[in-house]
């Protein structure tokens, strides 16, 4: 049986994190009321204003609760850390967002993808994510953001960063690569999972201890260095299976809801084109 320390579960309370959900939710929720004040609800759904909620949620669970503590601890907890930047918090912050919310940045965002060209397209937002989760654990740069502030701070800002690229280019509101297609969602995911898949095996299945900073800590929660290794790659691998098979699914109903709109509209005006050939035809009365 391990026995550890106890595990050190305060508030982090730094005020740079505080700043940044204050400052996001302050951007966000007048701007949600007033478009659905003046545009009505469709413009701004109730389920809308609730995924940025949770999408500020999770950033503050990440960077302002004992997580982020707790991180300094754990492998597992510091995996859950990163995967909650990387993926739950853009998700929920993109999926706040509508057309007209964004106003009157639409224009500037789409041209800014425009002007940033081939640094936009799917298969960067791809290799920048593996890369992403890959890079910051090779053992020597995992510890180094453990044992420097500043270095942790970078940490944190590639992984949000990534994420919002990465998720943006699935769920934004202005135009998505994906938004008539089956095949690129899918594509797009799995490409990711199988790469992120592999960095999830070595950790797993590791003999040994891959992170000097843990093996100098004593361990919490009764487990031990190589377990907590295991799961938190396990915890990473389950929660890339959940995030992406359930963005597959919505991304998968909006595009058969998208072809399905398309079919009816070609009906209509084929109904129009039909109707205006019938008015346009002289009776017999006339023709005689």
């Amino acid at each position: 049986m391990v026995f550890g320390a106890a595990a050190d579960v305060s508030w982090t309370l730094a005020p740079g994190p505080i700043l940044l959900v204050v400052v996001l939710g302050a951007l966000y929720l007048p701007r949600w009321r007033r478009v659905r004040r003046i545009d009505g609800a469709a413009a701004a759904p109730i389920w809308r204003l609730l995924s940025y909620l949770f999408g500020l949620s999770c950033l503050a669970i990440a960077l302002i609760s004992p997580i982020d503590r707790l991180a300094e601890q754990s492998f597992t907890m510091h995996m859950v850390q990163h995967l909650l930047l990387l993926d739950l918090v853009p998700i929920g912050l993109i999926g706040g967002l509508t057309k007209v919310i964004l106003r009157p940045l639409t224009r500037r965002l789409m041209a800014l993808e425009k002007a940033l060209g081939p640094l936009m397209h799917p298969a960067v937002a791809v290799v920048l994510y593996i890369a992403t989760m890959s890079v910051w654990h090779v053992p020597a740069v995992y510890d180094a953001a453990l044992e420097s502030d500043t270095v942790h701070v970078l940490e944190h800002v590639a992984f949000l960063s990534v994420g919002l690229l990465y998720w943006w280019l699935l769920l934004s509101p202005i135009r998505s690569r994906f938004h008539t297609t089956v095949m690129g969602p899918l594509v797009y995911m799995l490409s990711t999972k199988l790469g992120v898949g592999i960095l999830g095996i070595v950790l797993t299945f590791a003999p040994n201890s891959l992170y000097p900073y843990y093996e100098a800590r004593d361990p919490i929660w009764g487990l031990t260095v190589e377990g907590d290794q295991a799961l938190g790659g396990e915890i990473m691998t389950l929660e890339q299976m959940i995030v992406m098979g359930v963005a597959l699914a919505i991304l998968l109903f909006r595009a058969l809801d998208q072809s399905e709109r398309e079919l009816q509209r070609q009906e209509r005006l084929e109904d129009l084109r039909e109707a205006g050939k019938l008015a346009a035809a002289p009776s017999p009365e006339e023709r005689a």
